[in-house]
């Protein structure tokens, strides 16, 4: 194969991909051309089932001031992952799944979209009406997303992400693994900037 693939790995719901979010976009703007971007939901949280207790929640929002404070994405505060509140990544991800199975070219809007609507907007994207109307967002037609949302084929397709994502030993997100003929090589687990990463996009697109 001599097709150079960059696999991005991340979860909607992912506080450290959401501060990543400049750096993916400029690597698609910068490198889209000479290489296939390709989006893999690792899966942070799925299947979770209980509330958040409120000590989870006061650390989960310390990670948040630290990735804002260190990226300058948006964040709200106040208010954000409300009692009661269940931190259940899967129907984000499957959300995505089914917009790629739509139209693949809108995945990465979409992606987009319900991180800012989870971060920036305060929305409970664990929802499938919330998913639904973040899709119409972005020129999807509700009733075909909500149907490809809630079928089979999405839901084997999301597992079948998170399979690939624990195959290839990736458990922390974001994470970046470049791919060509020669195999797989890791270019970040974790956040980096932009011109972090940089040299070494430049070098492996060389060889």
């Amino acid at each position: 194969m001599n097709e150079k693939i960059l696999w991005y790995i991340a979860d909607p719901m992912c506080s450290w991909c959401w501060g990543f979010l400049p750096v993916i976009e400029a690597i698609r703007h910068e490198y889209g051309g000479r290489a296939k971007v390709e989006l893999l939901l690792g899966g942070l949280r799925p299947g979770t089932k209980d509330p958040m207790p409120p000590a989870q929640r006061e650390t989960i929002l310390r990670h948040w001031r630290t990735v804002q404070r260190m990226t300058g994405q948006p964040f709200e505060f106040e208010g954000a992952m409300p009692e009661g509140f269940i931190y259940d990544t899967e129907p984000a991800s499957r959300g995505v799944v089914a917009v790629s199975i739509i139209n693949s070219r809108l995945i990465f809007p979409f992606f987009r979209a319900v991180q800012s609507a989870f971060y920036a907007g305060q929305r409970d994207v664990t929802h499938a009406v919330v998913l639904t109307q973040l899709a119409t967002g972005i020129g999807l037609d509700a009733q075909r997303f909500r149907e490809v949302f809630e079928s089979d084929t999405a839901n084997r397709q999301t597992l079948e992400h998170f399979n690939k994502a624990r195959q290839w030993g990736v458990h922390g997100f974001p994470a970046v693994v470049m791919q060509n003929a020669a195999g797989y090589t890791p270019l970040t687990t974790g956040y980096r900037s932009f011109q972090e990463l940089r040299p070494q996009l430049d070098e492996w697109l060389e060889r």
